[in-house]
């Protein structure tokens, strides 16, 4: 089992959103013209509520699983001891460096961080040295962010974005990212992005830019190609997210017209003590996502 969709599958059974106490606010949205998603707690139901590996403070058992599985020899579990202090470190180290060249909000690109982890850990002599291959840390990486944060298709997910793509609706994604979030899709809908209906180019995400959310950089970028490629506007388009500042702030700001998805308890972030959302509502507030389809 080699292919990281299989990984995927093999490892995220299935997850059920837990209700939250948010009503509904089912406004009709005029004038909207495309859609833009966040991706995990709003389209993918996250067990972490988010994207995992990028803010880990995970487990060793999940690393030590990961290295055996992945085909790294050695001392496994000290490794993974050491490994998830390893990458602790590399992390605050990348966003330092972020910070220092000028990002907002840094976002870490997981494979170098994962390279650098295992190149370490030969020297520590806790894995056997030998030559490792992208394709080898790629499946790590996959194996270790299932581990710790599994993922499964929110419910109403499929109909939704098939029911956008049948209005001809162009769509795209502003989301905190990895190399694997892309893969999630094509694990669980069997087709690639652009034939769910997403427009690529207009699909930003965090570590292809070494931003992330709530940077302010990131939705223009997506505004560029949407009016490159389909000739709208951000004004014209719609934002789905589940978190007040990440995604109902940010959006908002860059002139999207913005949806809540208050569906799941995991993932739900209301920011009710940052100023920034103390007095912000979205345009609409949704529990379900096929109650989108009733509203644009």
């Amino acid at each position: 089992m080699n292919r990281l969709e299989d990984i995927i599958l093999k490892n995220c059974g299935p997850l059920s959103p837990i209700p939250t106490e948010t009503k509904p606010q089912l406004e009709k949205l005029d004038g909207v013209k495309a859609v833009l998603f966040d991706v995990y707690g709003t389209l993918i139901i996250s067990g972490s509520g988010d994207v995992g590996t990028a803010t880990a403070t995970d487990t060793a058992e999940a690393l030590t699983q990961a290295l055996v599985v992945s085909g790294f020899e050695g001392e496994a579990e000290q490794a993974g001891v050491i490994g998830k202090e390893m990458m602790k470190a590399e992390i605050q180290e990348w966003h330092k460096a972020g910070h220092e060249a000028g990002a907002d909000f840094p976002e870490v690109e997981i494979t170098k961080i994962w390279t650098k982890i295992i190149a370490n850990l030969s020297k520590t002599e806790t894995l056997r040295k030998h030559a490792f291959s992208a394709d080898q840390i790629r499946r790590l990486g996959i194996e270790y962010e299932c581990r710790v944060n599994p993922v499964f298709p929110m419910p109403g997910c499929k109909e939704l974005l098939n029911g956008l793509k049948e209005r001809g609706l162009p769509m795209g994604i502003v989301s905190n990212a990895q190399y694997y979030t892309p893969i999630i899709f094509s694990a669980f809908f069997e087709r690639a992005l652009e034939e769910i209906g997403f427009d690529p180019e207009c699909c930003i995400w965090s570590y292809k830019e070494l931003k992330a959310k709530p940077s302010a950089d990131l939705f223009p970028k997506a505004g560029k190609f949407l009016e490159k490629n389909h000739g709208i506007k951000l004004s014209e388009t719609v934002y789905v997210g589940n978190d007040m500042l990440n995604d109902i702030y940010t959006a908002q700001q860059a002139g999207c017209k913005t949806v809540l998805f208050a569906g799941d308890k995991r993932s739900l972030r209301l920011r009710e003590t940052d100023d920034r959302c103390k007095n912000l509502k979205p345009d609409a507030v949704i529990t379900s996502l096929n109650q989108l389809l009733e509203m644009i």
